[in-house]
């Protein structure tokens, strides 16, 4: 017998693209157009081809922008990642004590950007803000408006007061996952916390981990609402990452086609590092399965 298909369902996919290509394809689309053309102002538009592009490329202001961007997000990627999976082989695995502690540590996740940045704003103030005010009483100078490394660590600890949930959260359900039959078998065998750790619970985390580094990787390199409330970028242009340079560029100087091509070389090299991460992870992944 042939195997027939229905067609009908495409009617339920086709309201999502069309959907997808008014919020997206079409946008884009503009976007490169513009990253392509210069005005004068008004509608006045003309062509300079690729001129932006190698602009932006001799550019020692994106590359500034480049260098601490990255910078940023494999601190966060060096930090979240392993406190995420140590909170999560901390917290309880069944019970109601299981259960608030997954809904405190979903509670930062709730939290809007700018709400974030606005409260790391008033803590770290050296007059009324808790922490700023405590290490002032301690004799230790903080301000993170004028310091470039104060400004840097308090954006650091933000993040990862923010989003280190997020990794725990991932974690926990990797680890609930895990049969009990692997710990009663590495019961038997006398393993070590250490061997559980490295031979059953890692390399069955693998999965969700790869995720939880994707998303935290793609959130870091896309951060702004955050670092702009709290140090608009400051002092000077110490906490000024791509997606700050790129709103002031399109923006502040309305420099419609610089801040078009930036915008667009900006999302390739996500897509190009975020490919990287999961072409080598699902690389390391097979080749464990088949070791």
């Amino acid at each position: 017998m042939e195997k027939t298909t229905n067609q009908r369902a495409w009617f339920l996919v086709i309201p999502v693209l069309i959907l997808v290509a008014f919020s997206s394809i079409i946008p884009m689309m503009t976007v490169v157009n513009y990253s392509f053309q210069d005005s004068f102002g008004g509608n006045d538009f003309f062509w300079v081809g690729l001129e932006w592009y190698r602009e932006l490329l001799r550019s020692e202001r994106l590359w500034d922008a480049f260098g601490r961007q990255l910078l940023f997000s494999t601190i966060i990627l060096l930090i979240e990642i392993p406190l995420g999976i140590l909170v999560a082989l901390s917290m309880p695995k069944k019970g109601l004590t299981a259960s608030l502690c997954l809904v405190l540590m979903a509670l930062p996740l709730l939290i809007p950007y700018n709400v974030v940045g606005t409260i790391w704003q008033i803590f770290g103030r050296s007059d009324i803000g808790l922490l700023g005010r405590s290490l002032s009483e301690l004799g230790i100078a903080y301000n993170y408006s004028q310091n470039a490394l104060d400004a840097w660590i308090t954006v650091i600890m933000m993040d990862v007061w923010h989003w280190t949930s997020l990794v725990a959260l991932l974690s926990y359900a990797g680890l609930r996952s895990i049969p009990q039959a692997y710990y009663q078998a590495a019961m038997i065998d006398q393993a070590s916390r250490w061997s559980i750790f490295r031979y059953i619970e890692l390399p069955k985390m693998r999965g969700v981990l790869m995720i939880a580094i994707l998303l935290r990787f793609m959130d870091s390199f896309m951060i702004y609402t955050e670092p702009f409330v709290l140090t608009g970028g400051g002092p000077g242009n110490a906490t000024t990452f791509l997606s700050i340079d790129l709103v002031k560029m399109a923006l502040g100087q309305f420099d419609l086609g610089p801040a078009a091509a930036f915008s667009l070389m900006y999302f390739l090299v996500i897509l190009l590092i975020s490919y990287v991460f999961y072409t080598v992870m699902i690389t390391a992944d097979k080749q464990e399965a088949q070791s």
